[in-house]
């Protein structure tokens, strides 16, 4: 197998990692106890967690998340995986849930953010019937996700896929360009593709959120909670899977997922098919 990183595009001088301002996936990967971040990420997180004491609680209940729909659609038949915004690796990575159902998974990360791109290596490990790929790309471009040489390596074209959407569309503010976005992602794929979806919500805490939205913006990270309703917009023209648009530790739970309080989950998530 080759676990060369490959591009979309011409390639990319050395990434400028600015590790003297803060970044989401690096912010993200400190309040999870990672090791990938900085002084700037530190503080940062130290001065939004001052107001939003729960996001790591939270940010964990996402991560639950995303095995627990991994899982759910690799039991129910699903072999391709695309995972948008991937963001740092932390075990159990999308590919490793997946290829436990079924080891012919195949998955593709994609993500922009130079952090990322440096551990991207961590996240090419596969089983040796399945496959994991990488693409330095965009959400804001889906053309060159859709066009690229892995997506085409990747996958069958006549073949459902399941993509993951999972705390990246809350870091769109516009509704109209975040919808657009989806939609240009998801109207190429085939019949029966799955598409899930998380994003921050203010509805089971509303006075936390709304400081710690605010204190992400005041360091520069641009953060936006959605209600229900304006989460559910997402799915037109998709067939909403039960239990609907609910906090992500409400879907289908676990043991685990059972325990958490909502009122520490700030953290809309739901699961569509295309018909």
């Amino acid at each position: 197998m080759d676990w060369v990183v490959k591009h979309t595009t011409e390639q990319h001088p050395p990434a400028d990692l600015r590790t003297d301002v803060p970044h989401t996936a690096r912010v993200y990967d400190y309040l999870l106890g990672g090791r990938d971040n900085f002084a700037a990420d530190r503080e940062a997180a130290g001065s939004i967690t001052a107001d939003w004491p729960n996001l790591p609680k939270s940010m964990r209940a996402n991560r639950d998340f995303m095995c627990r729909v991994t899982r759910f659609l690799a039991e129910r038949g699903y072999r391709q995986f695309l995972d948008i915004g991937t963001g740092l690796p932390t075990s159990p990575n999308l590919h490793e849930v997946a290829q436990k159902v079924d080891p012919t998974s195949r998955v593709l990360y994609v993500d922009n953010d130079p952090i990322v791109l440096v551990h991207a290596r961590a996240l090419l490990t596969s089983t040796p019937e399945g496959r994991t790929a990488y693409v330095d790309a965009d959400l804001h471009q889906p053309a060159a996700i859709l066009e690229s040489t892995e997506f085409a390596e990747v996958f069958d074209p006549d073949e459902p896929v399941a993509l993951s959407l999972l705390a990246i569309v809350h870091f769109i503010p516009d509704d109209e360009v975040a919808i657009d976005l989806v939609r240009r992602m998801v109207d190429p794929l085939p019949p029966r593709s799955a598409v899930a979806l998380s994003m921050t919500t203010e509805i089971s805490a509303p006075e936390e959120v709304r400081r710690g939205v605010a204190a992400y913006n005041a360091n520069g990270l641009p953060l936006r909670s959605r209600t229900k309703a304006e989460v559910e917009r997402f799915f037109d023209g998709l067939d909403l899977l039960d239990p609907g648009v609910v906090l992500v530790n409400r879907w289908h739970p676990d043991a685990a997922a059972a325990e958490v309080a909502d009122e520490h989950v700030h953290m809309y998530g739901a699961v569509a098919v295309k018909p």
